[in-house]
Parts: structure tokens; sequence; C-alpha cells
């Protein structure tokens, strides 16, 4: 089974997206920060993180720096997650290691497109992807 961090300084995005994944097969962890992530990912690694651009402590593209340098950093496949469409932004975060991005709020719809885009396929409903 696939695994998933969802890490959002909101709790409501946090179990949002939970649900959403989960409905789709993956097993889902939360994290309010870039910093409970990096310890989740270095207890496991995820396959999949849906990672806020902007948090307090350390904002995503930080987190992904961090987590690029970890052993096995690179295997998930980060999907950022940001209310705004600022361009310098969102490619700074795809130069860290980014695959995909969502714009807030975003619907189940969207989100699995976003997971087929980073060759995630929970094969649950694989068939709507």
């Amino acid at each position: 089974m696939k695994t998933c961090i969802v890490v959002d300084d909101a709790d409501v995005v946090r179990r949002i997206a939970r649900r959403m994944l989960e409905r789709e097969g993956l097993t889902v962890v939360e994290a309010e920060s870039g910093t409970k992530a990096l310890q989740i990912c270095r207890e496991r690694m995820p396959d999949l993180i849906l990672l806020d651009l902007h948090m307090p402590i350390m904002e995503g593209t930080d987190f992904l720096k961090l987590l690029r340098q970890e052993k096995d950093g690179g295997i998930p496949k980060v999907i950022i997650c940001t209310i705004e469409y600022d361009v310098e932004q969102i490619n700074a975060a795809m130069q860290e290691g980014a695959n995909a991005y969502l714009l807030k709020p975003f619907d189940s719809s969207t989100l699995m497109e976003a997971l087929s885009e980073v060759g995630i396929a929970s094969g649950k409903s694989q068939k709507n992807l």
C-alpha cells in the first residue's frame, strides 16, 4: 500500500486531504509542520508528500531542500499546494525537487489528476485516473 504525508499547518486542510487520499487507498499520516514531516520521513520514507508551500517555522521549499538531502529523500513524489499562483515560488519549489503542484482549494478530481501526473496510482480507483 502506498503511503503519504500531508504537511499543512491548517488542520482542516490536512483532514480533507487525508479523507480524499484514504478513499484512494493510500495510508496517510498528517504533519502540521515541515519539522514534524522530516521526523516522520526519517522513520519511514513515504511514497508521496502533499506539501503546503507556506507554513510557519519552515517553508515548503526549505522542507524540500532538507528532504532531498536525506538518505532515500529522492524517493517521495512531492506535490506542493499553494493558495496563490506565484510562478516564481512554484518554480523555486520545482527546482528544489517538487514533482507537481496544486492550487488550493482543490477537489478530489484535481488531486487525483496530480497523483496520476506523478505516477502514484492507488489502484483503488486507478480506472478513474
